[in-house]
């Protein structure tokens, strides 16, 4: 238990948050296909490997979220394995565990999420291979009558029974249920949602005996729909946020690793801000991190573009958006550090 809560602690160390490098090879492409560059198993390597090797990088992250191809690659440069890449910095690397998302069957446009099959015997492997956390995304959209209570129960159940079989393998569980910014939906609907989907979830991993303080959860911030007229300012993500969780998330949970869901950059990370800002102020019980993936990804992508050419200077993208976050997992984010990023 020692092992879980020391990782759980330190993924969710003041400044530092984690880097989502986990896209399936069908993402991954699709990723690669926006900037006319081929996804092949050497390209995703040395994308990968790029972001790792950035210097400086550990100073904001604190753990890598791997896919399970990336988690077993050596580095195309000297042949290290790349979980010592990251091992060598201090950064610990982790592994999604989940598969594919399908239809929910007997319900109206909901989704479950597929993994649980031979997890077991995944989990113990991806421990002898180096991992020492585990992340599952389960998906809950808002709509015409949904999310159903019926969709809700069945995703925390699997995210309940992942997080159990995690822990028996020594693997802190990262639970992910993420209620989609997908829609015109008001900040109120995604309050709503959220606090049924994490009061389930919390009732699930009581059930199963999951140890919460060797746990974390990746939530979406509650914020209005991407499509939504008058879209929430920041303060107001952040009073609804806070809000939700106090109703919810047990404070024997070490921390909150924020997803960035499909915001911009610049979204996320004011909304990260204003969050940490207001936990300071309340004294909220939990650390207030992030997970993200296009919240660190999106800028050197697109200076990397695949031209080998073009990799110190996307190594500098990756760690102005790393320091950006890290800021703004402080509480001390302002845009003026943005300009001089930029």
């Amino acid at each position: 238990m020692q092992e879980l809560r020391d990782n759980a602690q330190a993924l969710v160390a003041r400044g530092k948050g984690i880097l989502a490098a986990d896209e399936s090879t069908g993402t991954i492409k699709k990723r690669f296909d926006s900037i006319n560059a081929k996804s092949t198993e050497e390209t995703r390597l040395n994308y990968r490997e790029m972001l790792f090797r950035t210097e400086g990088a550990a100073e904001f992250i604190s753990g890598v979220i791997l896919y399970d191809e990336t988690l077993r690659q050596n580095s195309a440069i000297d042949g290290t394995p790349l979980v010592k890449v990251l091992q060598d910095q201090g950064i610990i690397p982790g592994i999604k565990v989940d598969q594919s998302t399908n239809p929910l069957s007997g319900s109206s446009g909901e989704l479950i999420t597929d993994g649980l099959d031979g997890l077991r015997d995944r989990l113990a492997e991806y421990y002898e291979l180096g991992a020492r956390f585990t992340k599952w995304r389960a998906v809950i959209t808002i709509g015409d009558g949904i999310p159903s209570r019926y969709c809700i129960e069945a995703n925390a159940h699997l995210l309940a029974r992942f997080a159990a079989l995690s822990q028996e393998a020594n693997l802190v569980p990262i639970v992910e249920p993420e209620v989609l910014m997908d829609g015109d939906h008001s900040i109120d609907q995604c309050f709503e949602a959220t606090v049924s989907t994490l009061r389930e979830v919390y009732y699930q991993l009581g059930l199963q005996g999951v140890y919460l303080e060797g746990s974390l959860l990746k939530p979406n911030m509650i914020i209005s729909g991407k499509h939504a007229a008058n879209r929430a300012h920041a303060d107001e993500v952040a009073e609804k946020t806070i809000t939700c969780f106090s109703r919810t998330v047990p404070s024997a949970v070490p921390g909150v690793v924020f997803l960035s869901g499909g915001q911009s950059d610049e979204e996320a990370t004011v909304n990260l801000d204003a969050i940490n800002r207001l936990a300071a102020k309340v004294c909220a019980p939990w650390e207030m991190g992030f997970s993200y993936g296009r919240g660190l990804q999106a800028a050197p992508l697109a200076v990397w573009g695949g031209d080998p050419a073009n990799v110190e200077a996307a190594k500098q993208a990756y760690f102005q958006r790393a320091r950006l976050t890290g800021a703004a997992r402080r509480g001390e984010y302002s845009m003026e550090m943005a300009s001089v990023a930029d």
